[in-house]
């Protein structure tokens, strides 16, 4: 009974020994799942966190968003204005201009590019003549690319109205080891041009560059001249200069000719001109073009014996070409002349020519290789015949003139005939060419 006693209570033992065991690993059981459920948990709280996170950045790029739309909608709505505010400042700068008894006789254009020192004492020289008749020659400065101190320069004179040319595709040459820069002022030119005559619609544009200075009666000249440019339909241009305009070889400033070459350097022209050139505008080298005779179409050109424009632009595209030997003596006219009170009838195309052939008539035919001295020892007018170009550029260099031909004609030539005065005097020198007495209905001597 005892031993039977004795095995239950080991029974026992062992079973509570084997419910321990079994409780023990059933807790260990349980608290690993415990902290594998509470490492889940956190992961999932880290989750939710980062998820919220995400969900605030994406809330605020979206808000960034919206807030990016709604300054571009403002931003467009400012350009717009803007756009409108030029458009109603352009037409009351035209109408301001219009609102006058009369249009304006011409607009003047300065061309500009990378000089503002030149520009400002070009505006100074323009300005101080041009206060007296702002409504009949409003100014433009038109600069051609993006130099800052040019366009500060300009935009400093409010006077003026300012325009900008920026190149829409590069400048190529057409040939190697050309200038560049030619090609972007005949691009700069033709724009210029566009837009005064159609957009603003002036009937006439008179040409200056940066490096100018303008004579007391420029303004009064190109008036007075601006009804040739209506009456008479073969003059091509006015202008300014005269090539042969050194103080040695000019004398009355109230003379004015007629010439085949075309001399630019502060010109005028028409719009029906412009109209007519535009379309067939060269990519460079635009001053010699219009002196083709394919160009010009027999069409001539009016200049005074005493220049109204000087250029000191030494320095620039042509790199001071001829300029100490042609362009620093030039003399620019410093007398009032009343323009009003001048006929200048004699100068429509039926009247100069009887009129120039006149004054040739009258001078003294010299000939021979002494002609030089010849002319130097008489006390009248006289005229020297050349029989072609090397033989004019032989003359042209003992007196000291410009020797340079273009298409077939000499600067300032009409009929062949270049005229310049003898060392200031009154007396002139008139080189005649080979068909230049036919041309005027003159018999040689």
């Amino acid at each position: 009974m005892a031993r039977d006693f004795c095995d239950v209570r080991i029974l026992l033992f062992v079973a509570a020994a084997a419910f321990i065991y079994i409780q023990v690993r059933l807790f260990a059981t349980q608290s690993e799942y415990a902290e594998r459920l509470g490492a889940v948990v956190e992961s999932e709280n880290q989750c939710t966190s980062q998820m919220r996170l995400l969900i605030e950045q994406i809330s605020t790029q979206q808000g960034k968003i919206v807030a990016l739309e709604e300054a571009r909608k403002i931003r467009d709505e400012e350009c717009a204005q803007l756009k409108t505010l030029i458009r109603h400042l352009e037409r009351k700068n035209l109408q301001s201009l219009t609102s006058q008894k009369e249009w304006p006789v011409a607009a003047v254009v300065i061309m500009a590019c990378n000089r503002p020192d030149y520009l400002e004492r070009t505006l100074e020289s323009v300005l101080k003549y041009q206060r007296s008749v702002s409504a009949k020659f409003p100014v433009f400065v038109s600069q051609d690319g993006t130099n800052p101190d040019v366009k500060t320069k300009a935009l400093s004179y409010s006077q003026i109205t300012y325009m900008q040319h920026l190149e829409s595709e590069p400048v190529r040459t057409e040939r190697p080891g050309e200038i560049i820069a030619y090609y972007k002022i005949a691009r700069h030119y033709k724009w210029a041009l566009d837009e005064l005559f159609t957009k603003h619609n002036f009937s006439r544009v008179i040409i200056l560059e940066d490096d100018m200075e303008i004579a007391p009666d420029f303004f009064d000249y190109f008036e007075a001249t601006s009804a040739l440019l209506e009456k008479d339909k073969t003059i091509m241009a006015v202008s300014s200069w005269n090539d042969n305009g050194q103080v040695e070889f000019v004398h009355d400033p109230e003379i004015l000719y007629r010439s085949d070459f075309f001399p630019g350097l502060g010109w005028m022209l028409t719009k029906s001109i412009w109209n007519e050139l535009s379309p067939k505008w060269p990519k460079a080298y635009w001053d010699d073009w219009v002196r083709l005779k394919e160009v010009h179409k027999d069409r001539q050109f009016i200049h005074p014996e005493v220049c109204r424009t000087y250029n000191f632009g030494e320095h620039g595209s042509s790199m001071g070409q001829f300029y100490k030997q042609y362009l620093e003596p030039i003399k620019l006219n410093d007398v009032h002349v009343d323009w009003k009170s001048v006929d200048l009838s004699y100068l429509l195309e039926d009247k100069f020519l009887n009129h120039f052939a006149h004054i040739l008539s009258k001078a003294r035919p010299v000939d021979g290789p002494d002609a030089v001295l010849k002319a130097h020892n008489v006390d009248v007018d006289v005229q020297i015949q050349y029989n072609d170009q090397r033989d004019f550029e032989r003359l042209a260099r003992q007196f000291g003139i410009f020797e340079e031909w273009k298409d077939g004609i000499p600067r300032t030539a009409y009929k062949g005939v270049v005229v310049f005065r003898y060392r200031r005097t009154q007396r002139r020198i008139f080189f005649v060419g080979p068909d230049s007495l036919k041309q005027l209905g003159l018999k040689h001597s």
